[in-house]
């Protein structure tokens, strides 16, 4: 095996979170090396592409699951099997990694996400937590946490206005919010009149031209509709390939290198040396060297790589010991309703990935659970993220799916349907976890990583009470039909829900219950970092994206003392 000289710092996949990184580390003076499976990006390779087809159903931006994918199994009774192609969530691959191909919705948790056991104890009882339930408070708190919330939508130059319901800022978000819409103005209007508090949404597309306080420039959002599953040919969405990563590389202390796939983290006595990776161009493994390592790739990529690595104590389901894989939480999306409108028309063919109003009324503990079989809630959102042609044809329930009453259906609805939707809170359970599947392996002959999870009582009571709420308020904003998402049956890897998977190398302020500390550094090997909402105890009831990043900030920082001085940050 290869071995190159030793570096300060080591990236495992250079996404958000392995921008902001190389960002933060670079600006210091230290000397960062990315490794990055996929290919390099750049904004001119989306210039003037919408291509649907391309990037929204043959995944242009996404891992190649012919060479690694993960397996699933609703519970520990079946055989996992392989998810063969996308459908549940999208997992992104190169330069800039899902980051690339978000929406842009970024939203902060609340305040009672960061200490969701100890607030909810205190409220409603232990009793409130059913059985198997594994929620525990994050070891930080809100209010330690919004400087880096801060620091972050400044680098991302976040469009938007005050949410009347979430915990308190520091500063107004850095740019005014986007346009207001017919349909977003209804929802708003409406919302108001039913007493709720309805604000326009956090977005990283750019309502104006913008420069952050790293001197980058970018330009303002065109509303073309083509956001989540491509690049931004404008760079109005904020990525990491038009915010930090230039950064870091304008620095002369970083250094990217493409089609490297890292398959183990290497460490000795308790403290990892560097990590060992192929170049799949060549097929070469090499062996780099560094004082520290910091694993920045997807959720399960990350899981998988410390269980591979044998670094840090595998979940066991059955005992409740260990903490690598454990408190896999996903997101319910299935809580919304379809407003069917006969005398109005509405443009939705236009509109950006982050354009739209949300209102948080029934989201975390913002109203009394005492009467509810929940805990936790979620965002309530009217959303016009361009409905692009061959992936929308909205026709009222039991119109036959082909003929000429689906034909009718099809054109006279085409720009008369508007879709409220509940973005619900994943809670952890004991039996939602993941490890390494015993038979199936990758291109490498590596372990794949499975998942085992189903919806529970918690999520099916959640979605049918979000749902009842959208549909009241389509009923209000005067839609002629209401059809309204009701049920959650058995969770599948099919279709698409959300790519808002989070866990399994979870955070909290102790090493028997948590995998990393506040900073997301491993407990079991203090100069490992891991990044991402991997390090999340349950899913909140909004977008991942802007709570990664503060934790990114702030592990940044973390890693910097590390630098300095050794020894745990906590």
């Amino acid at each position: 095996m290869k071995k190159l000289p030793k570096v300060d710092v080591v990236i495992v996949g250079v996404g958000w979170g392995g921008g902001i990184i190389a960002s933060e580390l670079t600006k210091k003076g230290m000397k960062v090396v990315g490794l990055e499976r996929g290919k390099e990006r750049k904004t001119e390779d989306y210039l003037m592409v919408h291509d649907e087809l391309r990037y929204a159903y043959r995944y242009e931006l996404m891992q190649d699951l012919s060479k690694e994918t993960i397996t699933f199994r609703s519970n520990e009774r079946i055989r996992a099997l392989p998810m063969r192609q996308y459908g549940s969530f999208l997992i992104g691959d190169g330069i800039g990694g899902a980051g690339v191909h978000w929406n842009g919705q970024n939203y902060r948790f609340l305040p009672y996400d960061f200490q969701i056991k100890s607030k909810t104890i205190e409220r409603y009882g232990k009793n409130k937590i059913p059985d198997g339930m594994t929620i525990q408070d994050w070891g930080i708190t809100y209010e330690e946490l919004e400087p880096y919330f801060d620091k972050f939508e400044k680098m991302a130059g976040i469009s938007g206005e005050e949410n009347p319901l979430a915990g308190k800022r520091s500063a107004k978000y850095p740019n005014p919010p986007m346009k207001t819409t017919p349909s977003m103005r209804m929802f708003i209007d409406t919302a108001k009149k039913m007493k709720l508090h309805p604000y326009i949404l956090p977005s990283a597309n750019l309502s104006q031209a913008y420069t952050n306080p790293d001197g980058v420039a970018r330009a303002a959002c065109q509303y073309c509709g083509y956001c989540e599953r491509f690049g931004c040919e404008y760079g109005a969405k904020a990525d990491p390939v038009v915010t930090v990563i230039p950064v870091a590389k304008k620095t002369g202390n970083f250094e990217i290198r493409t089609h490297s796939y890292v398959r183990r983290i290497l460490h000795k006595g308790g403290k990892a040396t560097g990590v060992m990776y192929t170049d799949v161009t060549t097929g070469e493994e090499i062996e780099q060297p560094a004082d520290i390592v910091v694993v920045t790739s997807y959720v399960f990529n990350n899981v998988r790589l410390l269980l591979n690595s044998k670094l840090g104590r595998p979940y066991e389901p059955s005992t409740g010991r260990g903490v690598i894989g454990k408190n896999y939480a996903y997101q319910v999306m299935r809580g919304s309703a379809l407003g069917f409108f006969d005398n109005k028309e509405f443009n939705t063919f236009a509109g950006a990935g982050a354009l739209g109003a949300s209102l948080d009324d029934y989201n975390g503990d913002n109203f009394d659970h005492s009467d509810v079989n929940f805990i936790h809630g979620g965002n309530i959102a009217m959303t016009q993220t361009g409905l692009r042609p061959i992936a929308n044809n909205p026709v009222p329930k039991g119109t036959p799916s082909w003929g000429k009453e689906f034909k009718t259906q099809s054109v006279k609805y085409a720009n008369r349907t508007l879709t409220v939707a509940g973005q619900g809170s994943s809670m952890p359970f004991k039996h939602h976890y993941l490890d390494l599947d015993p038979v199936y392996k990758d291109a490498f002959g590596d372990p794949l990583i499975r998942m085992t999870f189903d919806f529970e009582e918690q999520d099916r009571q959640l979605a049918k009470f979000l749902a009842t709420k959208c549909g009241d308020i389509l009923k209000e904003m005067g839609a002629n039909r209401v059809d309204v998402n009701i049920n959650l049956g058995p969770y599948d890897i099919m279709p698409y829900q959300s790519t808002h998977n989070t866990g399994g190398v979870i955070m909290g302020n102790s090493p028997d219950t948590s995998a990393v500390n506040n900073y997301l550094q491993m407990w079991d090997a203090e100069n490992v970092f891991v990044i991402g909402a991997s390090a999340f105890p349950h899913n909140s009831g909004y977008n991942p994206t802007g709570t990664v990043g503060a934790l990114a900030y702030r592990a940044a920082e973390g890693i910097i003392k590390y630098h300095q001085k050794g020894g745990s940050l906590v």
